[in-house]
């Protein structure tokens, strides 16, 4: 039984609007998605679940490769399965979660393609590092822009700190289609309606920093003049 549970699924807005927490704040977590890692500042320290202590005997880890490094499409990523994470059976016996996901992945998943591997290892070189980083600093400045230009406007903004993707509530509680279609058909923009989320995503919409900094510009100049 979770008392609470941090994932960074498709279907989840906060996940997307990708809110950086302190460390403080995930101690009563037990299964960490840190997809976003990477998606901060470079002044912004990251860390490990493990940092908390206890972690390692109730917390899975989870990181992708997806945002740090563009592999969405790729499909690399890893998890971390402590081997002191107990769990029970129908019966109370406690298991090696370890052994149990060791013996479904050697069972059921032959691992990534071998250029892919290597592109995964490449990120930890020196070189990648830093290119990965110059990246991210660039989106994260397209991000700052889109959040300010927005806010600027009176709009009730959320994310684009420490994340590529900035939540914007839609105006006088316009459905998130309705705007979706306001932006395509008044300003040639398109982004993403909070609904295809799921429910709670309904009457938000999302933007993107992954796009040129000249482009992002233009998008907002034009959003400016729009009539809400």
């Amino acid at each position: 039984n979770c008392t609470q549970i941090m994932l960074c699924g498709k279907k989840s807005r906060d996940e997307k609007a990708g809110a950086a927490v302190s460390i403080h704040e995930l101690e009563e977590t037990d299964a960490f998605d840190d997809s976003h890692s990477n998606n901060r500042d470079s002044s912004t320290q990251n860390f490990a679940i493990y940092e908390v202590e206890g972690a390692k005997e109730v917390a899975i880890e989870f990181r992708s490769f997806s945002k740090t490094a563009g592999f969405t499409g790729a499909r690399c990523a890893y998890c971390v399965v402590p081997k002191a994470l107990k769990v029970k059976d129908s019966e109370g016996n406690k298991h090696s979660l370890n052994a149990l996901w060791d013996r479904r992945q050697t069972t059921k998943f032959n691992g990534v393609s071998y250029p892919v591997q290597r592109a995964a290892e490449a990120i930890y070189t020196e070189e990648g590092q830093k290119e990965i980083q110059e990246n991210i600093d660039y989106y994260l400045k397209n991000a700052k822009l889109i959040r300010e230009s927005l806010t600027d406007l009176g709009l009730t903004v959320s994310g684009g700190i420490n994340s590529p993707y900035i939540w914007v509530k839609t105006p006088n509680n316009m459905p998130s289609w309705e705007f979706f279609d306001l932006l395509l058909n008044e300003a040639n923009i398109v982004g993403t309606p909070g609904s295809g989320f799921g429910p709670s995503g309904e009457g938000y919409f999302r933007l993107t920093a992954f796009n040129t900094y000249e482009n992002t510009k233009e998008a907002m100049e034009r959003i400016s003049k729009l009539s809400f």
